[in-house]
């Protein structure tokens, strides 16, 4: 497995990267076929609140995500990512023994990750001649159907989650609605 750590505003220095290692290498015994584990280690605000944010991709496809802000230490933080990760790969292992077959043989590439935005709207004519694109993202898509888009969706604890409908060929974005169920925008060509 491939251990990445990004940090921003915080000293990596080698004990922080000894317990990282050590709690990361962990979550191998839980899903052995991991491929990278990718970890953000972060301060947020005036307070420099630690934030550890863990995505994990494994050999099928399947995209694993915890992140945890409210530790008062990094090292806290990332003892709490990484328990919020392994409960995490425990109830997919449970959920695909019940279903009794491979489900994400068709799952997304391990390139597609999430794309996180800022749902705040500009107030005035200034703030929007001022909103800049912050971050951008390649995608690369592999067919599934909605179902698993759903399931990789609610894996990733994202609002939406952009995939390639096995079915209908068709680029799609399944969404989670304000009422707890989803929705799905098919796209189409002009």
């Amino acid at each position: 497995m491939e251990i990445k750590v990004h940090t921003r505003g915080l000293n990596y220095g080698p004990k922080l990267e000894d317990y990282v290692n050590k709690k990361i290498d962990r979550l191998g015994r839980y899903l052995p076929n991991i491929i990278t584990a990718d970890l953000e280690l972060s301060s947020e605000g005036r307070s420099n609140q630690p934030v550890a944010q863990l995505t994990i991709r494994n050999q099928r496809g399947v995209i694993f995500r915890a992140e945890d802000k409210k530790q008062e230490d990094i090292f806290s933080a990332i003892d709490a990512v990484a328990d919020k990760m392994s409960r995490q790969i425990r109830q997919y292992k449970t959920k695909q023994r019940r279903k009794g077959k491979e489900r994400w043989s068709n799952a997304v590439d391990p390139e597609l990750i999430e794309m996180p935005f800022d749902e705040a709207e500009p107030e005035s004519a200034e703030e929007m001649a001022e909103t800049k694109i912050l971050r951008r993202k390649d995608v690369t898509l592999a067919p599934m159907n909605e179902d698993e888009a759903v399931e990789q969706l609610e894996m990733l604890g994202h609002d939406f989650f952009v995939f390639l409908n096995g079915d209908t060929g068709h680029v799609c974005v399944v969404y989670k609605r304000q009422d707890g169920n989803f929705g799905v925008l098919n796209t189409q060509t002009v």
